[in-house]
This record gives C-alpha cells, sequence and structure tokens, in this order.
C-alpha cells in the first residue's frame, strides 16, 4: 500500500469511499453524496488530498486536509479521514493520519484539530488518542445520526512539532 497526494484517475474510487461513509450517516457531517463533478471539485479545492492505494492502484482510503479557520486561527487545520469499510482493521487510517500530519506540517498548520468526532466512533477515538491527540471535551447531541437520534462529538487536537 502507498499513500501519496491524489491523482485525477483516483476520484472515482475516492468519491466511491467518500460516499459509503455519508451514506452510512454515523461519521461524516455531509449528507449528501459526491457526484463525479461535486467530487472533483471537493477534493481539488482542498490544501492537500492523500489517498491510500494498492498495488493495482485500488482506492483503499483517502483523506483531505484544509484550514479549520481563517486568519488568526489560519495556522490550526482540519481532516478528515476515509477507509473502504471492507479494509478496515489494515491500519490503513493509522497511516493516513500520520501522513496527513506530515502534510499538515509541510503546509505550515501547527496545530491538526476534529471538530466533530462522533463519540461511538470508538475505532477513530483510541487511534487518535494513541497518536497523541488530546480530547478537548465533548458536544452533547452535536451529531443528527441517519436514523434523526443524536449523539455526542468529541473535538481533538494535536500540535505538530
Amino acid at each position: 500500500m502507498t499513500i501519496r497526494k491524489y491523482e485525477e484517475n483516483d476520484i472515482g474510487g475516492m468519491i466511491a469511499v467518500w460516499n459509503e461513509i455519508v451514506e452510512a450517516g454515523d461519521a461524516f457531517p455531509q449528507e449528501e453524496p459526491l457526484t463525479p463533478q461535486a467530487g472533483a471539485e471537493f477534493f481539488a479545492a482542498q490544501t492537500y488530498t492523500g489517498v491510500a492505494v494498492d498495488e493495482l492502484g485500488t482506492v483503499l482510503g483517502l483523506y483531505i486536509l484544509h484550514p479549520n479557520n481563517v486568519g488568526r486561527c489560519g495556522h490550526i487545520s482540519n481532516a478528515s479521514y476515509a477507509v473502504r469499510s471492507d479494509c478496515r482493521g489494515m491500519h490503513i487510517g493509522e497511516k493516513l493520519v500520520l501522513d496527513c500530519l506530515a502534510q499538515a506540517k509541510a503546509h505550515g498548520f501547527g496545530v491538526l484539530q476534529f471538530n466533530a468526532v462522533v463519540e461511538g466512533n470508538v475505532h477513530a477515538r483510541h487511534l487518535y488518542e494513541r497518536l497523541g491527540f488530546t480530547q478537548l471535551g465533548m458536544i452533547p447531541r452535536g451529531f443528527r445520526m441517519n436514523d434523526g437520534s443524536f449523539a455526542n462529538i468529541c473535538p481533538y487536537f494535536k500540535e505538530i512539532v
């Protein structure tokens, strides 16, 4: 497996992975799946979009990196990660986060912050904590699930050194 900057021929696979998470409705705030045009524009608009591919070039996962805010807070970055459901448990997410931290540093960010990690996303939360991220608290009922119920969200951050 290789993690690298995405290429145009990766976009179809990236959209499929992204939309799988959106449609599950339990991790990403987006409600509408990406279309081919919207996906190409969305990934191109990020500061950096990384992709995990196998030796055949099949997209296994991806991440997006961008500013979390502007101006005096523009040094704080934000990211989202997506791994194909049939590839989970293979430590792809960990490799994506580590690559994202390196890219955040290379792009001049000083902090990586996650605004809305759903409390029940225990695998992601354990990974972030193992990698040195700090939970900032909890926002009660901050995430609306697909079934209309609400879940707590847990913001995290890590200084990039």
